[in-house]
């Protein structure tokens, strides 16, 4: 399923196999929660250069439910995709819907965020649902701890996660090329991510992914917890950094051995006027570009930059007008995926450690000199 191609250092290039086509790694999967990236066409997210994309089980489940989708064909059929699909279990959701849920050991029961209707998810269930959505890569129900989080219970948690794990993995029955992710935790605690690794290999998932960080944690905290993590999970499989992040961020993950990526970075900040560039970020709605021709970056080639300049984005994202964010998340989603692409040449010619990473987002920081 995953061909090691090169590496350079720990970083590796590869390609994961799937019965819908190659992932060429490191690879960016845009975040299409209910089935789409907000404001990109199927065809459009294609042209961009994406070979993967992410939706949500969770808010599927909701609507339009797993039975209208199966119905329908399976997922890709029914959001006219015909790439890859990994499907997030709701892990994320035990995590940001603390006050919505309740846990137990054995799954965990929601409150629609909707109309506070209940659903329950299990790990029997999750896995059920995502191969009956067709989904090529299916991840295990986990919890997602918050931090801060005290050892303790960070361990009672990285317990229940492996517990669960076990059961879906009993539960999974592989069907039609389908792979089976199991999801790391431990919080910041080294020791408690290394024993979870350790149970999680035994299992023999398809792949592993690295959860539980980007939830509030220092910097340095999540990039010690990367850096530690990812040479730990078997090398001939795809390892998955959930959540994270900001270029830079992917840039240190990828360094530390890290495949796959997601985020809802481009497309959320797309839709409030933040658009990245080479030279760094660039906050489209400022008056500075009422009048400047210039396209968002110079150097991209979709076609917010092909097509027409800043002066039109800002006045469309100023004055509300939807095309104004199709085009900025457009733009940020061909950024991620053109970076990736960097990385990937990178790392085939031995020379990432040369790359400098865009200058990154700073809250209330101006927008780079010249730019």
């Amino acid at each position: 399923m995953f061909q090691l191609l090169s590496t350079d250092g720990r970083a590796r290039r590869g390609r994961l196999e799937t019965s819908r086509g190659p992932v060429e790694t490191p690879a960016f999967m845009p975040v299409g929660t209910l089935g789409a990236v907000k404001g990109l066409t199927p065809g459009m997210l294609g042209a961009c250069g994406a070979e993967i994309q992410l939706a949500n089980l969770y808010h599927l489940a909701l609507r339009p439910g797993i039975e209208v989708i199966e119905e329908l064909g399976g997922l890709h059929e029914f959001v006219g995709w015909s790439r890859p699909i990994l499907t997030d279990s709701g892990g994320y959701q035990v995590f940001s819907l603390a006050k919505m849920r309740s846990l137990d050991d054995d799954g965990v029961t929601f409150r629609s965020h909707l109309d506070g209707a209940e659903l329950r998810f299990t790990p029997e269930s999750v896995v059920e649902m995502q191969q009956r959505l067709g989904v090529d890569i299916a991840m295990v129900l986990d919890e997602c701890s918050p931090w801060p989080i005290s050892r303790e219970d960070a361990a009672a948690s990285m317990r229940l996660t492996n517990r669960w794990a076990r059961r879906a993995r009993t539960a999974w029955n592989g069907g039609r090329g389908q792979a089976l992710f199991g999801i790391v935790q431990g919080s910041t605690y080294l020791d408690l991510r290394e024993q979870a690794v350790a149970e999680l290999t035994e299992l023999g998932f398809e792949g592993y992914a690295i959860g539980g960080v980007s939830v509030g944690e220092p910097l340095e905290s999540q990039r010690t917890t990367v850096e530690a993590t990812a040479p730990l999970l078997p090398a001939d499989r795809p390892r998955y950094l959930m959540g994270v992040g900001t270029p830079e961020d992917i840039l240190h993950a990828v360094a530390s051995g890290v495949d796959l990526f997601d985020c809802v970075m481009p497309s959320r900040n797309a839709r409030h006027g933040l658009l990245f560039t080479r030279r760094g970020p660039l906050r489209i709605k400022n008056s500075r570009y009422r009048t400047d021709p210039r396209p968002i970056d110079p150097e991209c080639g979709c076609e917010a930059c092909t097509s027409c300049g800043r002066a039109f984005v800002h006045h469309l994202i100023r004055t509300g007008e939807i095309t104004g964010q199709v085009l900025a998340t457009l733009h940020n989603v061909r950024f991620y995926l053109d970076f990736m692409g960097q990385l990937r040449d990178a790392i085939s010619s031995g020379s990432l450690y040369d790359i400098e990473p865009p200058p990154a987002v700073r809250r209330g920081a101006p927008d780079p000199p010249g730019s």
